[in-house]
């Protein structure tokens, strides 16, 4: 049997020391939620559990850094946490790793996140590697409507399989084509070698994916890409830690140079938030044993969830 099939794992701390709420049934008319999704399908001789499936718990520790308080002002949005959050948020804790099959587990995570989109207004997804982006797009049918899926990374991400696996790190955004639900795919910050080779760059541009290199952005600006991406909401944001540059975010197993600064993914999260709606977002990729000394890298992590969660709720309480 899948372990945690009702429940999810309790958080060493939790988001914002909000309330743990691990119960699925108990996922009610949440303004934000936040839930760890550490594993996806491994590759075969690569450890397991990996560095990046204790990344849940180490951004959550730094929760005292990223946000001094829900009274204190957070100039980048230009607010209180408490002042456009009613009550607290919810810390939906992790999604456990699996006991018996790799595809109950994913059916089980599936289904969890369902159910709390279904009943959060954000939902934010502290990843594990980029594989467990995949079990979030299958998720988001619950938003009845076409989601369009933004991607902040140095890769783009379509491989169909890596050695047998099609649902880890190297495939979320092939994955994400084949959904009838993805009404569209906008991928910003590509640069150097990793996960392509010609075919599937040739794949992402066939399907009709969106395209913007990290040096298109650097020469042009980001005004180009909040263009492209007006109007085309909901949404979904998927960050990978090393689609910045590791001067940001240095804690990668991936680390290339050149990569968005946080001032240029920063407008992007609040457009998508206050246009949106911003649905869902994940931060994936961070490799807590490489965050040294200052743990900077799960604090920007923290920083990027609390710009969407601050520009995305004070724009739906200034709606109603």
């Amino acid at each position: 049997m899948l372990q945690g099939n009702v429940s999810t794992s309790a958080p060493v701390r939790p988001f914002l020391d909000w309330p743990v709420i691990t119960d699925p049934t108990k996922w009610k008319n949440i303004a934000a939620a936040v839930i760890g999704v550490p594993y996806s399908e491994p590759y075969s001789g690569e450890p397991l559990p990996n560095d990046q499936a204790n990344a849940p718990s180490a951004i959550r520790l730094q929760s005292g850094q990223f946000c001094d308080g829900p009274a204190q002002w957070d100039f980048d949005w230009d607010g209180t946490l408490e002042s456009i959050l009613p009550g607290k948020g919810v810390d939906a804790g992790d999604c456990p790793r699996w006991s018996g099959s790799f595809e109950d587990y994913f059916s089980g995570t599936v289904a969890r996140l369902k159910a709390l989109l279904a009943n959060s207004d954000m939902t934010f997804i502290l990843g594990g590697d980029h594989g467990i982006t995949i079990p979030v797009l299958h998720a988001l049918e619950v938003v009845g409507k076409p989601v369009h899926l933004v991607q902040i990374d140095a890769h783009i991400d379509w491989r169909d399989d890596v050695r047998g696996s099609r649902l880890g790190y190297s495939s979320p955004i092939r994955r994400a084509s084949e959904l009838p639900w993805i009404s569209g795919i906008t991928q910003i910050g590509m640069r150097s070698t990793g996960s392509a080779r010609a075919a599937e760059v040739e794949a992402a541009r066939n399907h009709g994916a969106h395209i913007v290199t990290a040096a298109q952005v650097h020469a042009e600006g980001i005004g180009q890409v909040l263009s492209h991406l007006k109007g085309k909401g909901p949404f979904y944001l998927t960050v990978d830690a090393d689609g910045l540059d590791p001067s940001v975010m240095p804690a990668v197993l991936g680390p290339a140079p050149g990569g968005l600064r946080f001032e240029q993914v920063q407008p992007i999260i609040h457009q998508l938030a206050e246009e949106g709606p911003l649905v869902g977002m994940d931060v994936v990729e961070v490799a807590p044993s490489l965050d040294l000394p200052n743990k900077i890298t799960s604090l920007t992590a923290g920083r990027l969830i609390l710009n969407a969660l601050g520009a995305g709720l004070r724009n739906r309480k200034s709606e109603n």
